[in-house]
Formats: structure tokens, sequence, C-alpha cells
């Protein structure tokens, strides 16, 4: 099935999706929309998409099936309710939301209208998501019983030219990069239960040094240090820290425990990579075979493109599973936003949301 795809937002990551849908024959990008309509036409012309300009007029045309929505954070409730409801399906950026409330109207926005909606992150579809989550279901590992994941710094002040929405409301390292490590646990480990942690600011002020800076230096009114534990429903306890804090560490990214060994992933911010292997029995760790063909050439940019949760939803609308869905993607928002709110009130807080392991993409 031939879906007609339109951009919405055609900033930083937008060329990157545009790179990685090339992927797939049968989603064509035919309109590119941006506050910015010069922007948006440079990235049309750059990917020969026939057609550029607002907003409005993207959502209004009827030949669009699917909205890719990579608006900043904060924006995302508004204008992805509002292409539910000019009877599109949409794709979000992560995080899904910024709060709890704005997810909740998605959802039921989602419901309300025809269109389905999925967010990203995508990358636990990728083959060292599946490989690992093959592995665990597969019994390699045993009964896990723990995690831990470790988001490092982005260093995002030294590449990116006006990094402030990462140090405000809707960034910092846990609603930044922590979809893509929680993402990862949950489609390993199952839904989380109870989440307690501790949380606090770094530095009051950031100064910026990205070549093409468009600002010296930003405030910092968001923490950028976190520690969590997180109680999954399984059993398993999984220790996360997530930190723009640490500038240089050895610690892994993801380690998953169980009770006959260990299982080693890649960052969660790519779709393929190595994933290590060490049971009980073994004196060296070996490296899995992937159970999915790969997204991407390992350790090259084609890890950076965007597509995979896109093509997903592609799948759910011709019928099949929905794996990078809504629910998915609120129950992994629902986590994050438990980790300041843990900190806060220093108590452990409760889940109310609740999601199923997604789907595998490999033959079990």
């Amino acid at each position: 099935m031939t879906l007609n795809i339109g951009i919405l937002g055609a900033g930083n990551i937008s060329a990157r999706y545009m790179q990685g849908l090339q992927k797939y024959a049968e989603l064509k990008v035919g309109y590119i929309a941006d506050i910015d309509h010069a922007r948006a036409a440079s990235l049309a012309a750059e990917f020969a998409v026939p057609r550029s300009g607002s907003a409005d007029a993207l959502l209004a045309d009827g030949s669009i099936d699917v909205v890719i929505n990579l608006t900043p954070p904060n924006l995302h409730a508004r204008t992805v309710i509002q292409a539910l409801e000019a009877g599109k399906s949409v794709y979000v950026e992560k995080p899904l939301a910024t709060t709890r409330e704005d997810g909740l109207l998605m959802l039921k926005a989602e419901r309300a209208n025809p269109g389905i909606l999925g967010s990203a992150p995508d990358t636990f579809l990728g083959s060292a998501g599946q490989t690992a989550r093959h592995a665990i279901d597969s019994g390699y590992i045993g009964t896990p019983i723990g995690a831990s994941a470790f988001v490092r710094s982005s260093r995002a002040e030294t590449w990116h030219p006006s990094p402030g929405f990462l140090f405000e409301q809707g960034g910092g390292p846990v609603m930044d990069m922590g979809p893509y490590y929680i993402a990862a646990l949950v489609n390993c480990l199952g839904p989380i239960r109870r989440v307690s942690a501790d949380a606090r600011i770094g530095s009051e002020t950031r100064i910026v040094t990205a070549p093409d800076r468009a600002v010296d230096e930003i405030p910092v009114t968001v923490n950028t240090h976190a520690s969590a534990v997180f109680s999954f429903a399984s059993g398993a306890i999984g220790t996360i820290l997530m930190s723009f804090d640490v500038w240089d560490t050895t610690l892994p990214r993801i380690e998953i425990y169980g009770t006959e060994g260990t299982l080693s992933l890649n960052d969660p911010n790519t779709f393929d990579g190595d994933v290590r292997l060490k049971r009980r029995e073994h004196s060296e760790w070996q490296v899995l075979e992937p159970v999915t063909p790969l997204f991407g050439a390992v350790g090259t940019p084609e890890q950076h493109r965007r597509g995979l949760g896109v093509n997903d939803l592609a799948g759910a609308l011709a019928g099949g599973p929905h794996r990078a869905s809504s629910g998915f993607a609120f129950h992994v928002l629902d986590a994050m936003l438990a980790i300041d709110e843990a900190a806060a009130a220093q108590q452990t807080i409760i889940l109310e949301s609740w999601t199923e392991r997604p789907a595998p993409l490999f033959n079990s």
C-alpha cells in the first residue's frame, strides 16, 4: 500500500527522515511544511518533493495520508491533534508530549478520529533491539533479574547551533535521550510499575561552542543529572542514570542481567550494532547474529537516518501490529515524567499507564 507523506517541520532532523524514507518505495513524501516557508522549499528542492508551504495547507491537502510531525516537543500536542482531526494518521518525533495531560489529549484525539498515532523512538525496532529481545525470549540469559542503563552527555552545546530547547521544559537528558533507553528496556523487559529517583541541575548556565551557534550561552531550567530505579511488572529492577553532565565514562550503554547470563547492548539511539552475550558457562563474550536485517551500516551516518517507525505505522494501517504505537510512547513518557516527580517528592511513583511489550519483528 502506497502512502503519501507530509512532513511538518523542516528543522535539524527532517533530512534524516527524508534519507531514511528513501528505503521504502511505498512511502512517498509529497509535501513539506514549515513556519519558515523558505526552509520548507529548500528541503523540498533538495529531495525532489513536489510541494511545500504552510502547515494549514498540508493539513488541508486531501492527498496526504500520514503526517510526520517534527515540530518542537512543546508543540506536539496541538499539532498532532490538528492533524488527527484533519483525518490524517500521524507519526510524531519523541517525546510524545511534555506532559501527561497533553499525552492523554493526544490519545483521546486518536480514538475519536480515523487515523492512528505512532511515535518515536523507533530504534528498538532495529536489529540490535530485536536481537536482544530474541535472546531474552529464547531464554539465553534465563529469567531477567535486573538491568542498568547509562545516558551520557549529548554535548549538544558543542554541535547544535541553538540547543536552548534541550535545557528547558521538554528537554534535559530524561526527555531528550531517555526515550531511546526506556523504549529499549520496555521492549526487552515489559512495562514499568514503579519509579524512584533523585535529580539536579548540574550548571545553571551552559556555554554554547558550536561553530555556527546562534547564541553564546543558555540558561538551564531543567534537571540535567538524574538517577532512577525502575521496578518492572515482570519483577526485574532497572538502574538508570541520565545525564548531560557526564562528559567521559567507561560505563556500558545498557546491560540486562538474568539468572543464566548477561546481555550487553549498543547505543539505543542507533538501530544496529553488536549485542553481546555472556552466559555463566562462557569464558568470553560472544556477539549474537542479528535476527533482522540491518537498517544501515554500523558506525556510519546511516545510523542517524529515521523512518523505520513510519514504516511500522504503514504496516499497522495495512492491518499489522503497531509496535511504535501511541500507547507504548505514552508509557515511556509516563515513566520519564515520574523521574522528576519522584525526585521532587522524594517518593516512589506508581505508574498508572500500561503497555504490552511490542510484537517482535523476528519469527520466533
